[in-house]
Order: C-alpha cells, then sequence, then structure tokens
C-alpha cells in the first residue's frame, strides 16, 4: 500500500513540476463538430506510461493487441457518454482478467517534459534476452532454439509480399 500511497500523492505534484501530462487537442464531439480542450494529468500519465511499459513486458503479444483495441473502444463509447452501457461493463472486466499478470517495477528518468524508462521489471515478464538474443544459441537455459530455425517461417510469411 506504500506503493499506491505515493503514486497517488507524490506522483502528480513531481511529474507537474516537470511538465508532464499537459495536452492541447483538437477533438471531435459526438455531436459532430470540432472542439479545443487542454487537459492537465501529470499523474495519471506517468502511471499510464509505467503500466504500458509493464504491460509490455509481461503481456502475450495477441492479448496485447486486442487490450489496445479494446481500450481504444471503451474510450470512445465513455467520452460519449456510455460509461455504465452493458458493453462497456463487458469490456472492462474483459480488460480486468488481462490485466491480473500486469506487476512490476518500473523506474522513470522525468527531465523538461520528458520522462524516460531507465528499467523495467516483474516477476511475470515474458521477455527473456537470452532467448531474443541473435548470438546466444539455444536461447540460454530457458529454451532450446536456433534462429537459423526460422528461416522457413520467414520464407513462408513473405510470400505474400511481392
Amino acid at each position: 500500500y506504500k506503493y499506491s500511497y505515493l503514486c497517488s500523492y507524490r506522483t502528480p505534484i513531481v511529474a507537474g513540476k516537470h511538465g508532464i501530462g499537459r495536452i492541447d487537442i483538437v477533438e471531435n464531439r459526438f455531436i459532430g463538430i470540432k472542439s479545443r480542450g487542454i487537459y492537465e494529468t501529470p499523474g495519471g500519465t506517468l502511471l499510464r506510461e509505467a503500466h504500458m511499459d509493464l504491460e509490455g513486458i509481461c503481456m502475450d503479444r495477441e492479448v496485447k493487441r486486442i487490450t489496445d483495441s479494446m481500450s481504444n473502444e471503451i474510450a470512445r463509447l465513455c467520452y460519449n457518454g456510455f460509461w455504465f452501457a452493458l458493453e462497456v461493463e463487458l469490456m472492462r472486466n474483459s480488460l480486468d482478467f488481462g490485466q491480473r499478470d500486469i506487476v512490476g517495477e518500473v523506474k522513470i528518468e522525468l527531465y523538461k517534459g520528458n520522462s524516460i524508462t531507465k528499467r523495467r521489471s516483474s516477476p511475470n515478464a515474458l521477455y527473456n534476452a537470452d532467448l531474443a538474443s541473435m548470438d546466444i544459441e539455444g536461447g540460454g537455459d530457458a529454451f532450446d532454439y536456433n534462429p537459423t530455425e526460422a528461416q522457413g517461417f520467414i520464407r513462408i510469411n513473405a510470400v505474400r509480399v511481392p
């Protein structure tokens, strides 16, 4: 709970001092007109960035793709006033299910309106540097993989490319 306290209390203050989380946009309203909005959410912006970074190392590729798609649809529906619609509840529950393994730590450096991820870690990380390496044959201890085995896969996928 200490981490939650720090995120809810200190994060907006620190992020705001560094100019994080302010946007000036022209957006499309539900009724068909454009409007200008200036929004400031320094803490939310920073927490979202850290969370997305953890999703990047903890979430399967296809789950991430579907999650991103649903997030955009929920945002559209909620912006248009449909927070309590059944389809939004369905997608929120699906997103909650997909978030069950997203835990970890992210170290972010703030500098002149920019946030730079310096380190990320999670006990549920799917990323394995040895497995992803083109320099280590066999993928280290975690997986017996030889990069030359991918040649057939690459050739088959290249058939559709002129």
